[in-house]
């Protein structure tokens, strides 16, 4: 079940594992729809959600999904692990290193990562 929680200070919209795929910018959307309705400033979404075409930069996927996400000035958080995806793509990779020295966007292995990363960045999405 997806809940907010107040992490560092800073009220997190934590999405469950189950639920729909986010593949689309209406998807994303919904997510932060409801993540602002409960007052959030992050959402924390498992990469398992995500849609492969997400993970694809040629689809332009992440790339729609994030900027609706920066338009709202709602901080995205992919949390677990994609290494599958990183490992056979260098542009993946580079651009997951880009995204996680900003603080809109952010690529992360758990929640401890997230808190480490909260209280050091303010908490604040640009």
């Amino acid at each position: 079940m997806s809940s907010v929680e107040e992490i560092q200070g800073v009220p997190v919209m934590m999405f469950a594992r189950e639920g729909a795929t986010v593949g689309s910018e209406g998807d994303a959307l919904d997510l932060i729809g409801d993540a602002s309705y409960q007052g959030a400033r992050w959402a924390v979404v498992p990469a398992e959600r995500f849609a492969e075409g997400f993970f694809t930069l040629r689809t332009r996927l992440a790339g729609e999904i994030i900027q609706k996400f920066a338009q709202y000035r709602m901080g995205l958080v992919v949390l677990g692990d994609i290494s599958r995806h990183t490992q056979g793509s260098s542009a993946l990779r580079d651009f997951v290193q880009e995204c996680n020295r900003g603080r809109q966007t952010w690529f992360l292995a758990d929640v401890e990562e997230l808190r480490e990363r909260l209280g050091s960045a303010g908490g604040r999405p640009r």
